[in-house]
């Protein structure tokens, strides 16, 4: 039933000119709470996802392969030792197939967030991680607020301004 509505639903969007948006299986939407998920450390200990309930979270989804992802780092971690950043914490989950990969571009970038690394996909698809980079930004109590595929200059007044706008409804940042 589901490929039949699946398949009414490419030919509709086709027709129609409306893109239809794939999603990775699994995939928790804007909206939906984030599982449980236990995340290996790639540069800490490992840590399960729900640590991070209590605080706003801006989890961002990267390779070491990606020059997107490598270009927007750096911004990802002045944001988090911005004023702003105080007030939520900021992780990176990585994709990468090896450990080592992604252990020595962290060691290279010198970064100081803490980040992880998926295992089985299982963070991959629960995020919808199919384009990278991709950032999602999580409520407090665990819930998608919104998932932003791109690079972005994190620290920009711009970004600044889309963060605060997304977590204004669970936490008012001034």
């Amino acid at each position: 039933m589901r490929t039949v509505f699946a398949a009414v639903a490419l030919v509709l969007g086709l027709a129609l000119g409306t893109p239809v948006q794939a999603q990775t299986p699994g995939e928790v939407p804007v909206g939906g709470v984030l599982r449980e998920a236990t995340m290996r450390g790639l540069n800490g200990p490992d840590q399960k996802l729900s640590a991070f309930r209590g605080k706003p979270l801006i989890i961002n989804v990267w390779a070491s392969w990606c020059p997107p992802c490598i270009q927007e780092m750096g911004s990802l971690e002045r944001l988090a030792w911005s004023d702003l950043g105080q007030q939520f914490n900021v992780i990176g989950i990585s994709t990468d197939d090896y450990p080592e990969a992604a252990k020595g571009f962290l060691r290279k970038s010198k970064a100081t967030l803490n980040h992880y690394i998926d295992r089985e996909l299982e963070l991959e698809h629960m995020l919808g991680a199919d384009r990278l980079p991709l950032t999602v930004l999580v409520d407090a109590s665990g819930r998608v607020l919104n998932k932003i595929v791109g690079a972005r200059e994190w620290d920009s007044p711009q970004a600044q301004q889309l963060i605060r706008h997304a977590f204004n409804s669970a936490l008012l940042l001034k």
